[in-house]
C-alpha cells in the first residue's frame, strides 16, 4: 500500500462519516442511468440495426461474427485495463473523474449512432465499440464509489438498491423505445426503421441526464494525498502488483473471486443465451420482448428485497439461494416447449439476477479496503468481462456430443443447457467455504 499523507484517525473519520440520502441517491440514479445502454442498445436495438441497416445485403452469418468481434474489442480492451485504471484512481483521487469521462464518453458515441448511414458498419462498429467501452468503464468505478456513498451496514441495502433502480429505469426506457418502434406514428415516425435510430439518441440522452444528479452530489472520498497525473500513473504501476499480491495470497479473497468468476459465468451465459434459445425453440420476436420486459420489470421489486435478505441471511446465504433458483431455471430451460413456460422462466430469472448481482458487488466490497475499492473493483470487474467464456462452450459442447450420440439435435440443444447448472453448482460449492462478511 503506497505512503499516505492522511492519518489514520483522519482515514476513519472520513469512511465513517454518513455521506447522506442525496449522495446515496444520486449513485443509484446513474445504474437508472446507464442501464438503459444495456437492455435498449446492447440487448436488443442496435444487434438488430447492425443486420438489417448497417450491414444489409451481407450473409447473417457475416454479420454475427462482425458483431461478436466489435463486442469482443470492447470487452478485452477494458478486461485489460480495468486494474490499472483502478489503480491509477485510488492514488490519484480520480474515481469520479474517471467515472464521468467514460459516462459521457459512452453517451455521446451512443447518440451519435442516429447519425451512421446505412451500409457503414465500420463506423457503426466502431462508435458501438467507444460507447461499450464507456459503458463497462464507468461501472468499474461506479461499483467503487459505493464505499463513498453507503456505510458498511448499509452496503447491502444500497447496491441492491441501485441494481433495482437499474431494472426500473432500463426497463421505463426499454419499453418507450419499442413502443416508438412498433406504434412508430404515435412518436411522429413514417416507419418503424426510421424510429430505430432514434432508440440510439434517447438511450444517450438518458444516460448524460440522470448522470447529472451523481456528478452534482457524490463526492470523491479522501482516504490519502491525490497524486498529481503522473506520479498516480507510476505509482498505480506498483500498487496494481502490490494489490495482486494481496488477493492472491488472502484466501477468503482467492475463493470469492474464482467462485464469482464461475457462477456470474453462468448468469450471463442465460442472459446472453436466452434471446437465441428462445428462437431456437420457435418463440417469436415479440415474445421474446415481453420476456424481456418481464425481467426488467420483476427486477426491481425483487432486487430491493435481495437487499433486505442480504442484511437478514447474510450476503452469502442469500446469493446461495439465488444460486438454488438458478439451477432449477437450468432444468426448466430444459423441458419448457410452451411460450408461458418461457415466460416463467423470465420471471424466475428476474427474481434472482440484480439480487445475485447486487449482493456479490456488496459482499466484495465488505472483504476490501475502501482506499483501494477501485483498484480493487477493476479486479472485480475483469473476471466480470472474461465471464461468459465456460458456459457457451459448455452448452455447445454439449449439445455436439448429445448429437452426436443419437439424440435429436432440438432435444441436444434443450438438454445442453443444464450443463450450465455446473458452473451455479460449483461456485455455489465455493461460496459456501467462506464466512458471512460482518
Amino acid at each position: 500500500m503506497g505512503a499516505s499523507d492522511v492519518s489514520d484517525d483522519e482515514t476513519i473519520q472520513n469512511h465513517s462519516a454518513d455521506p447522506g440520502r442525496k449522495a446515496m441517491w444520486s449513485w443509484c440514479f446513474y445504474d437508472w442511468a446507464n442501464s438503459a445502454f444495456a437492455t435498449s442498445v446492447l440487448a436488443v436495438f442496435f444487434p438488430l440495426f447492425f443486420t438489417q441497416y448497417w450491414s444489409a445485403g451481407v450473409d447473417t452469418t457475416l454479420c454475427t461474427a462482425r458483431l461478436g468481434i466489435a463486442n469482443s474489442i470492447a470487452g478485452l480492451l477494458i478486461a485489460v485495463f480495468a486494474p490499472l485504471l483502478g489503480a491509477i484512481a485510488d492514488m490519484g483521487g480520480y474515481r469520479k473523474r474517471f467515472l464521468v469521462f467514460f459516462a459521457y464518453t459512452g453517451s455521446a458515441m451512443t447518440c451519435a449512432l442516429v447519425f451512421i448511414a446505412q451500409g457503414q458498419w465500420i463506423m457503426a462498429a466502431c462508435f458501438f465499440i467507444g460507447a461499450n467501452i464507456g459503458f463497462s468503464g464507468g461501472n468499474i468505478f461506479y461499483d467503487s464509489l459505493i464505499t463513498a456513498v453507503a456505510r458498511h451496514k448499509r452496503l447491502h441495502s444500497v447496491s441492491s438498491l441501485g441494481f433495482a433502480m437499474g431494472y426500473l429505469g432500463g426497463g421505463l426506457l426499454f419499453f418507450i423505445n419499442v413502443v416508438a418502434v412498433l406504434r412508430p406514428g404515435m412518436f411522429g415516425f413514417a416507419s418503424s426503421s426510421e424510429a430505430v435510430p432514434y432508440t440510439f439518441l434517447s438511450t444517450g440522452l438518458w444516460w448524460g441526464v440522470f448522470t447529472l444528479p451523481l456528478v452534482k452530489f457524490v463526492r470523491e472520498p479522501k482516504y490519502r494525498e491525490n497524486k498529481p497525473a503522473y506520479h498516480a500513473f507510476r505509482n498505480g504501476l506498483r500498487e496494481l502488483r502490490s494489490t495482486f499480491h494481496e488477493i492472491w495470497h488472502s484466501k477468503h479473497l482467492r475463493i470469492f473471486l474464482i467462485a464469482y468468476w464461475l457462477y456470474i459465468d453462468g448468469v450471463d451465459t442465460i442472459i446472453r443465451m436466452a434471446v437465441d434459445y428462445g428462437l431456437s425453440l420457435g418463440f417469436e420476436q415479440k415474445d421474446l420482448i415481453i420476456a424481456l420486459l418481464i425481467t426488467q420489470f420483476v427486477g426491481f421489486p425483487s432486487a430491493i428485497l435481495f437487499g433486505k435478505l442480504g442484511n437478514i441471511w447474510g450476503a452469502k446465504r442469500s446469493i446461495m439461494a439465488a444460486l438454488a433458483i438458478y439451477v432449477l431455471v437450468s432444468f426448466w430451460g430444459s423441458i419448457m416447449k410452451t411460450v408461458n413456460e418461457f415466460y416463467v422462466m423470465a420471471i424466475l430469472i428476474g427474481l434472482v439476477q440484480g439480487g445475485i448481482q447486487a449482493l456479490s458487488r456488496s459482499y466484495f466490497a465488505r472483504m476490501i479496503p475502501p482506499e483501494k475499492s477501485a483498484e480493487y473493483f477493476g479486479f472485480y470487474n475483469m473476471l466480470g468481462k472474461f465471464a461468459v467464456i465456460i458456459g457457451p462452450g459448455l452448452m455447445g459442447s454439449t449439445a455436439v456430443i448429445l448429437h452426436s450420440a443419437g439424440i435429436a439435435s432440438n432435444h441436444a440443444t434443450r438438454l445442453s443447457i443444464l450443463s450450465v447448472a455446473c458452473l451455479f453448482v460449483i461456485g455455489g460449492y465455493l461460496l459456501g467455504k467462506l464466512p458471512e462478511t460482518r
